[in-house]
């Protein structure tokens, strides 16, 4: 008998791919097929994904970027790529299509509704994005990462939590090591693409910490290229051990030994956190869409788990009085970790691909 064959539809970027993936790998631990409809962009983020998740790159496209010749071609690439979706399902009809957000979900999720094939999304933020607020009523389901979820009148959300990958939940509540007068770890991420604020206002902030604390502190800082050499000549010339990449592929690793994370509040980032358990200090992005990252960190900062400094008022001397502060308290630092672990979902990709297999099985009914 054939298995049955999930396509998962992902945007570019680490927010949404990372899900997809751990997503992928409940579903074929369960017995299923996985096909993964992306882009380029997000094929970079392919390599987690396990050998056995088939990666198919489709035309789409958006309108937020390019001249007006690019704008004016949207529409022919997105309806192209919906095209050969619809082909590729009528010769691997799948039983179910899940879309994590992001432009290029539109092919296989519109594709999806024309065959009325069973279909739902799953939304990372706090606030829909551009494209699942699309599709939130021509979906059968919608799942939600972060509560509550802000929903168009009428669309009923289900709470699932955000599903974090394998590697993620190996170091679940690792144990954690309060700051002291030892080797310490600092762990900075930007998102899948980096923070350009990060990079100007979290090397100094450090650099500004008591020498008996930089002494033991070792720093991982994720900057985007254009950002890298500068932000890496920063930390060597005030003599701190900085390891600057643009893409950490072993974060778990990293986040697990850290005694601080000085992040974005991304929603996958945010699930990490939780799911492992650390101190952190959030820094949303100011102009994502709704400021849904401020509302991704809410349960985070409410459970006392991490420090929430808006963007505006993210300076170094601020930032470096917020990072000695936990950096000096062990027993708050551990507190924190604590208080992570207690708003984690680390079984939300379970429920997740319990909500597909529902689904798939009322379509086969139906």
């Amino acid at each position: 008998m054939t298995k049955p064959l999930l396509i998962i539809a992902a945007g570019g970027t680490g927010g949404h791919m990372f899900p997809a993936q751990a997503l992928a790998e409940v579903m074929l631990a369960r017995g299923w097929r996985v096909r993964l409809s992306t882009d380029a962009r997000g094929a970079r983020y392919t390599s987690g994904f396990p050998d056995e998740v088939q990666i198919e790159q489709v035309a789409s496209a958006t309108f937020a970027r390019g001249g007006i010749a690019a704008k004016a071609m949207v529409p022919f690439r997105i309806g192209a790529g919906t095209l050969a979706a619809v082909a590729r399902m009528l010769r691997d009809r799948p039983a179910a299509v899940v879309g994590f957000g992001g432009y290029p979900s539109i092919p296989a999720l519109s594709a999806a509704t024309l065959l009325r094939l069973p279909r739902m999304i799953h939304e990372q933020n706090g606030v829909l994005g551009r494209v699942n607020e699309i599709f939130a009523r021509r979906v059968d389901a919608v799942a939600c990462g972060t509560w509550p979820t802000t929903l168009p009148e009428g669309v009923e959300g289900h709470h699932v939590g955000n599903p974090v990958r394998g590697s993620v939940l190996e170091r679940a509540g690792a144990g954690y090591i309060p700051p002291g007068d030892y080797p310490m770890e600092v762990l900075v991420m930007g998102g899948s693409q980096g923070a350009r604020i990060l990079s100007d206002v979290v090397p100094p902030a450090i650099a500004e910490l008591p020498m008996v604390m930089l002494k033991n502190l070792r720093v991982s800082h994720q900057a985007r290229d254009e950002d890298g050499q500068r932000v890496a000549d920063y930390y060597a010339q005030a003599g701190i051990d900085a390891d600057v990449r643009p893409f950490f592929d072993d974060v778990p690793r990293r986040m697990s030994e850290a005694q601080l994370v000085i992040s974005r509040a991304g929603a996958s980032s945010v699930a990490d956190i939780s799911v492992i358990g650390r101190p952190s200090i959030l820094i949303p992005f100011a102009a994502a869409t709704a400021d849904h990252q401020t509302a991704n960190a809410r349960g985070l900062v409410e459970a006392g788990a991490a420090i929430l400094v808006p963007e505006d008022a993210a300076s170094p001397a601020s930032l470096s009085e917020q990072i000695e502060m936990v950096l000096s308290n062990p027993d708050g630092a551990l507190q924190m970790s604590r208080a992570a672990m207690s708003v984690a979902k680390p079984e939300a990709a379970e429920a997740l691909a319990q909500m597909v297999e529902e689904l798939a099985q009322r379509g086969t009914k139906q």
